[in-house]
């Protein structure tokens, strides 16, 4: 007997066709994902009889055949050919639209997750239009924009540029039967039409070809959510849906400062759980969008006679305010933020795991926005009723709360990259640099990062820390529009460009 090596613990499946394998238990979510048992796995240790082929090799190297020897077995062979056992047969190896749409699924889904769940019933809703597509039909579009996204995701995490060709071309006839789909109501309110957008503004996001700034599926995704109204939160996956698709258009109305344009999506998110710590987050940062967008399309005259709109502004958003601190407050313990001490003696935060520390750079990133905004109207009023005084007051406090917001935010950077563990501990990168987080975090991070960092309220090198991390998550996570966004130049500049103010600015604050 001898020690065989540690081998590889993925499924025997998973492991023939070269895929990276969660290992779950009784299968593995590949083969389920495939429509396939799941053939288990090979113990950790192994131990080899290798007696029989010691023996075998000491009479091989004892008995030498002659050539003519040789050949007279050659030719007992060839006639005897019909008698010898047939070979086992050869498992095809996986294609690459197979490899990616693992990688892909291994990367931006979660499913089962207490605080965020991301697209968790896609694996298996792929799966099911996969065995039944038919060309022209909402399964066969459906498949086609989930290989194009996982095949744009495999190739900038292998830098392979072949495959970024071939999903160009699928995410090209994916866009063209949505837009056949999008005709017909029947067609366009079904959950594989809706799931097909989603993925496909995903896939605009990781490609980092969006209009601008502006995605060009948002109005599109307005649409369907209005189209499907409340029902679409009767069940587990069209829950799923549209708390994907509504967060993925409010934080850009938000952080871009773009008119809200949902109808009555609103009315929507009233209906799902207030109790629990996300949708309530949601409810919020609905008020919050909805303020911007009431406060931003103003068309009257800012003179006197808008004293009146300008204070129910300051009070709505001040109440708002209010409940954004509130939030905080009434969380789960196993959601509050852990404070460790490195080394050096700097303090970092860090989270039960990182969904939750995601969903608190969101909100950090929104209550700087509303802050912000206050500031903006309560400076524009001061300048109407001539009251700087109170003006000031308020202005200090809110730059001190922006300021400890900002300094939260790169305070959870390391754990939210995955560098350090909930301990504080440092976390080593993998042979290729790669941080041991899914790219979905990186993907959450992305747009509160930015928005941060264009309000220019930290440090210098909590700005550069910020800028870093948004590179990192576009250059190793493979999200191209995070590494446009660390790119940009005088990027506080930019920002100002894209989210025009009717209210004077606020001088800076160093």
């Amino acid at each position: 007997m001898v020690y065989g090596g540690k081998p590889s613990t993925g499924c025997y499946l998973c492991r023939k066709r070269k895929i990276k394998c969660d290992e779950a238990l009784p299968g593995c979510r590949n083969c389920s994902v495939y429509g396939r048992p799941c053939p288990g796995y090979r113990p950790d240790t192994i131990f080899r009889n290798e007696t029989h082929k010691v023996e075998r090799l000491m009479r091989k190297r004892s008995i030498t055949p002659t050539d003519s020897q040789r050949s007279s077995r050659r030719t007992s062979i060839s006639h005897s050919s019909p008698e010898l056992p047939l070979m086992p047969p050869q498992v095809v190896d996986s294609t690459w639209e197979e490899r990616a749409v693992c990688h892909f699924f291994d990367q931006f889904t979660i499913a089962g997750d207490d605080c965020l769940n991301h697209l968790g019933f896609l694996p298996s809703l792929y799966a099911t239009c996969r065995n039944s597509s038919q060309d022209g039909s909402v399964s066969s579009c459906l498949r086609l924009a989930t290989e194009a996204t996982a095949l744009i995701t495999l190739s900038n995490h292998m830098k392979a540029p072949p495959l970024l060709l071939k999903a160009r071309g699928y995410y090209g006839m994916a866009l063209h039967e949505l837009q056949r789909l999008l005709d017909t109501r029947s067609q366009a309110i079904k959950d594989e039409t809706f799931a097909t957008m989603v993925i496909l503004s995903i896939f605009e996001d990781i490609a980092g070809e969006r209009n601008g700034l502006h995605s060009s599926h948002t109005k599109g995704l307005g649409l369907l959510m209005r189209m499907r109204g409340e029902s679409q939160l009767s069940n587990a996956q069209g829950r799923d849906l549209f708390i994907c698709a509504y967060v993925h258009t409010l934080i850009e109305s938000i952080v871009l400062r773009t008119r809200h344009r949902h109808g009555n999506t609103e009315l929507i998110v009233e209906q799902l759980d207030g109790s629990e710590p996300v949708p309530r987050l949601m409810l919020t940062a609905t008020k919050i969008g909805q303020l911007f967008a009431e406060s931003s399309s103003y068309q009257g005259l800012l003179d006197r006679d808008s004293i009146t709109q300008l204070t129910t502004w300051i009070e709505t958003g001040s109440l708002l305010a209010l409940e954004m601190a509130n939030w905080s407050h009434h969380l789960p313990d196993h959601w509050l933020p852990l404070v460790v001490y490195t080394a050096t003696g700097g303090s970092l935060m860090t989270y039960q795991n990182a969904s939750i520390a995601a969903i608190w750079t969101y909100y950090r990133a929104a209550r700087i926005s509303l802050e912000w905004h206050l500031l903006d109207l309560r400076q524009t009023l001061a300048s109407l009723v001539d009251d700087n005084e109170a003006c000031d007051i308020h202005r200090d406090a809110t730059l001190e709360e922006i300021q400890e917001m900002t300094t939260d935010t790169c305070r959870s950077i390391p754990f939210s990259l995955g560098d350090i563990d909930a301990f504080g501990k440092a976390i080593p990168t993998s042979a290729e640099g790669r941080p041991p987080i899914r790219a979905l975090y990186g993907y959450l991070m992305q747009w509160p990062l930015w928005y941060v960092l264009t309000c220019g309220m930290g440090t210098a090198a909590q700005m550069e820390q910020i800028r870093s991390a948004l590179a990192r998550v576009g250059s190793v996570l493979g999200i191209k529009l995070a590494l446009m966004l660390a790119q940009q130049e005088s990027i506080s500049q930019h920002a100002a460009a894209l989210t025009p103010n009717l209210y004077r600015s606020v001088p800076s604050a160093g």
